[in-house]
């Protein structure tokens, strides 16, 4: 057997697809280009939400905008570290006025909502705030991607856009609430702190 129809024979049947997506740990994000008031606000410490009110003060609001069950594909999969086949994505906006800052989706397993059935009637109520005032949470350290526009959950976070960037950063994180896993997606539009 040659080197070539031995090397062919090893991969043939081997090939696993691979996440176009990049997903970083905080380490990595110096060494990629990122605006700086995007940086300050992706690795920034506490609840977002509250970072938010914050700045904006009375000009703050979120708002749900959808809220639906989808097949989990493989990149959630992996994101989730579960085997579930569906979820509940809740998509929400965190706006100062009427500028949108920030995109969040939340992917819930459906093996999570078994546990916990309330996570399905959160409303306009925010996730991060909710889960701080519960026993038995844990979250992963964020990690960090470029996502282009037309990546699924970007396409969402930009559909009203009047002028679309060629992608968007987020950050993301897995929560485990009681061992149950959520998968927490935010991602940061253009007009992030700029008021």
């Amino acid at each position: 057997m040659t080197n070539d129809t031995k090397q062919n024979h090893m991969t043939v049947g081997k090939t696993r697809p691979i996440d176009p997506i990049q997903w970083l740990p905080a380490e990595r994000l110096g060494q990629l280009a990122v605006d700086a008031q995007v940086r300050s606000w992706l690795i920034g410490k506490g609840l977002l939400t509250l970072r938010m009110k914050a700045v904006c003060h009375e000009h703050f609001h979120l708002r749900l905008v959808d809220q639906w069950t989808g097949l989990l594909n493989d990149a959630y999969k992996s994101g989730l570290r579960c085997t579930d086949n569906a979820a509940l994505f809740r998509d929400v906006e965190m706006c100062r006025g009427d500028q949108v800052w920030v995109f969040e989706q939340c992917v819930m397993p459906d093996s999570t909502l078994c546990a916990h059935p309330w996570l399905a009637e959160l409303g306009d109520s925010a996730l991060g705030e909710t889960l701080s005032d519960l026993s038995g949470v844990e979250r992963s350290s964020y990690e960090y991607a470029w996502l282009p526009a037309e990546e699924a959950v970007t396409a969402r976070a930009l559909r009203d856009a009047e002028v679309k960037p060629a992608g968007l950063w987020a950050r993301r994180a897995r929560v485990w609430l009681r061992s149950a896993p959520l998968l927490i997606q935010e991602l940061f539009l253009p007009a992030m702190g700029r008021i």
